[in-house]
Parts: C-alpha cells; structure tokens; sequence
C-alpha cells in the first residue's frame, strides 16, 4: 500500500482531479489519493458524476471543465480513459478488419476526448506545482511497434501522444513550471486487459496506480511533453 511519502513533491492540502474514475485505475487512483493525509479534495469525473463527464457529448466537457474551476486551481489531473474492445468490437488483427465504426469509436474516447480534456483542464494546473498525467499505451508507441494489428488502438494512442506533446509545448507559456506527460500503465488486471490474460499477467489495480504515483511525484517541469511507464523509463515516440 502506498504511504503519503510518495506524494511528498505535493504541497499541503493539494487538490486533486481524476477523470475516468469509474473504470479500474481511476477508481484506484481515487482511493490511494484520498488516503494520503495531506490531499485536501480528490474529485472525480466520469459518466455518471455530478457533473457528468462523456466523450460523447462535447458540451458536458465543457460544462464540467466550467464547473471545476470554481475548486480548482488544481495540483494534479490524472485522465484515466481509455478503451480497447467494447461489446461491439475487439482490437483488429489485419488490415481487412478495418472500418469506420470501430475506428470513430476508439478515436473518440482515446484522442478526441483526452484532446478536449487538454484544451479545458490544462489550464487549471496551479502554477507552482502542477501535474498532469494522461494515461497512453507502449503500443502507441510508432518506434516500438513490432508485431503489428490491434490498428485503431495504436493509431489512437499515438495521436494521443501528438497532443499531449504539443499541448505541453503551449503550457509552459503560460505554466512554466508544470508538467503534461503521457504514461504507459503496464498490463493491469482491468476489463480491458482481461480478455488479453489480463487476469493471468496483469499487476492489481491498486499496485499499478502506487507505481504510477510514484512516478508522477517525481515528474518535474524539465520532462514535461516527454512519454514515460509506470517504472519511470522514458519511451519512444
């Protein structure tokens, strides 16, 4: 279990935001952040909140991110997000499982929605210690994909990481010493890993989120725009 000293880089009584906080790692994320001592508010947003937060409709980002600002400036924005397969669908293997439907669909909650996340929550970093982590995938990675398929799921993830690169290029204008990065979870025991021996390989929620904390306390403004895993190793673009 994750003990206060590996927020430490967080001042007294920081403000937290988690996004995707109904799924596995958001949930997680939620409750180690809420038994840390020194965290005064945690809040969290997902489909079902109060405000609702739902990629599919781009007015409720917009109305949520309005809501927020009335508690923030905030110290840390975790977006945990994300999709793989769905009732309608499982990552594609070849070329010829191509279509719009499935394509639309990933591009939405992994790209479209993050994207409006950075354009109404970014700003909302306090500026004296301010981190924002966007949940990506290693397999977003163009440089060290090897095996090849699961198509609309890469090409999500590295547009991801386009935004969030270019996003942190913009911040550190107006927010010089904040930190926007992309972070790699590793395979963790979720729904969305457990079709893919998730439940065999993958590590426990709360394991991976104290990792990814851990690594998030030690994020500085130097690496910001930079992509990274859970253990803190820097990853290819």
């Amino acid at each position: 279990m994750m003990t206060d000293s590996l927020l430490s880089s967080f001042p007294q009584g920081f403000r937290a935001l988690v996004i995707g906080a109904s799924g596995g790692i958001g949930a997680a994320f939620v409750e180690l952040l809420r038994a840390q001592e020194h965290c005064g508010q945690v809040v969290s947003l997902h489909r079902q909140s109060q405000p609702v937060l739902d990629f599919a409709s781009e007015d409720s980002i917009a109305a949520a991110a309005s809501e927020m600002k009335e508690r923030g400036p905030f110290h840390l924005i975790i977006n945990a997000t994300g999709v793989l397969h769905t009732a309608d669908f499982m990552p594609e293997k070849k070329l010829a499982d191509l279509q719009y439907a499935q394509m639309q669909a990933t591009f939405l909650v992994n790209t479209f929605g993050p994207a409006l996340l950075l354009r109404h929550f970014a700003p909302m970093l306090d500026k004296q210690r301010g981190v924002m982590a966007m949940l990506s995938a290693k397999v977003g990675s163009i440089e060290d994909n090897r095996l090849g398929g699961w198509y609309s799921y890469r090409a999500s993830k590295a547009a991801l990481n386009m935004m969030i690169k270019t996003a942190a290029i913009e911040l550190k204008r107006t927010h010089p010493d904040a930190v926007l990065f992309a972070l790699h979870p590793g395979t963790v025991n979720t729904a969305l890993s457990q079709p893919f021996r998730g439940a065999s390989i993958g590590r426990p929620v709360t394991q991976a989120a104290s990792e990814m904390l851990a690594v998030i306390n030690r994020m500085q403004p130097a690496q910001s725009g930079e992509f990274y895993t859970y253990a803190g190793e820097t990853l290819p673009w």
